[in-house]
């Protein structure tokens, strides 16, 4: 149990940049599939590796942290977008020119 706790967080945190980058680019377009399918391979890998397995009750709480990371990436962008005006797809970046500006 703690293992997927462990694992789901590190599924949102994943997400955030994701969500950011998919918030700033057209609906399905190819950078848009990409920014939801990328962290849908690292997922995978995180259930591998850390032999989670594929167990039914794990997908609920895998698909809630998912959807919740790229949201909260989404959000981001908008705050940041409505008090800056000048942002790009890139969560890292985005911050890094905020803190140093």
């Amino acid at each position: 149990m703690t293992r997927l706790v462990l694992i789901c967080i590190i599924v949102f945190i994943i997400n955030i940049p994701f969500g950011y980058w998919r918030s700033n680019v057209k609906t399905f377009s190819l950078q848009w599939f990409l920014a939801i399918h990328i962290p849908v391979i690292i997922v995978i890998a995180l259930r591998i590796f850390s032999e989670l397995g594929f167990a039914w009750y794990t997908y609920v709480a895998m698909v809630a942290c998912f959807a919740a990371g790229q949201q909260t990436g989404l959000v981001f962008h908008g705050r940041i977008y409505r008090i800056y005006h000048n942002v790009s797809s890139c969560l890292i970046m985005d911050l890094k020119r905020i803190i140093f500006s």
